[in-house]
């Protein structure tokens, strides 16, 4: 099957004037279309700096990244960017918040709008439409940011660790939520995280990055024998604990030789 993403060794460094910092060196992997991969590593490694670099946002200094076999610059497919916060307008209501990213592409229609309503009413925001951001809770904010992103209909979605900013118990029961709606609508995400249960909660592979300058130390496989394979049921599954285990040894591992 052909990927949707690949990365060929890329490499990064951020230049100021008292020199170079090394971010990343010679990243490759792959993914597959409907595949919901996540990357963790230690802090400051520069994980969200190769999120950015494979939105686009960041030019890598070596390599190459394609989607769909086309070089990432020449590439038309959608690329959606979920951030730590919902960056909604509180001077705006639920539905015109959902709505932005349209308006901008310039892609409003009668068509997107019910596409809108339709989102809205699925993942149980509806009634909130006319609501101002700070009338809802974190989580329903998440949600709405989420609805935002997908109406847009991409065909890969980066998330740099969309539930850092909510409190615990809301993480889990937005993080179960989420992730199950991006398997239900057929999405390939790429998810950066510093929680390693979240991962493994939510990933089919966990790629691990070494300290700066980042490399790839390994990639987890991550299968679970569930009748209903969710996060949350992810979370009380006895392979929960040893990919944990697995992820974390590795990184305590790659501390251990700084």
């Amino acid at each position: 099957m052909e990927s949707i993403l690949e990365l060929k060794n890329i490499s990064y460094a951020y230049h100021n004037l008292e020199g170079e910092t090394k971010a990343l060196s010679d990243i490759s992997f792959s993914i597959a279309p409907g595949e919901f991969a996540a990357i963790v590593g230690p802090s400051g490694c520069g994980k969200s700096t190769l999120l950015s670099i494979i939105a686009g946002l960041l030019r890598p200094e070596q390599g190459e990244i394609t989607i769909r076999g086309m070089p990432l610059s020449d590439s038309r497919t959608n690329i959606g960017y979920m951030l730590q916060h919902d960056h909604l307008f509180e001077w705006r209501t639920i539905y015109r918040n959902v709505l932005l990213g349209l308006e901008i592409r310039h892609e409003l229609s009668a068509a997107t709008k019910a596409k809108a309503d339709e989102l809205l009413e699925l993942y149980g925001l509806k009634r909130f439409s006319n609501a101002k951001p700070s009338e809802l809770s974190g989580g329903m904010r998440q949600r709405a940011s989420l609805i935002r992103t997908l109406i847009q209909d991409p065909e890969l979605l980066l998330l740099d660790e969309p539930f850092s900013a909510l409190d615990y118990q809301t993480r889990l029961n937005v993080g179960d939520d989420i992730g199950q709606i991006i398997r239900q609508t057929g999405k390939t995400a790429l998810l950066v995280t510093h929680d390693l249960s979240e991962a493994v909660s939510l990933a089919d592979r966990v790629f691990i990055l070494t300290q700066r300058p980042a490399t790839i130390a390994q990639t987890v496989p991550i299968i679970f024998d569930l009748e209903e394979d969710t996060p949350m049921k992810r979370r009380n599954a006895p392979e929960f604990k040893t990919y944990f285990n697995l992820i974390w040894k590795e990184l305590n591992q790659d501390e251990t030789h700084i």
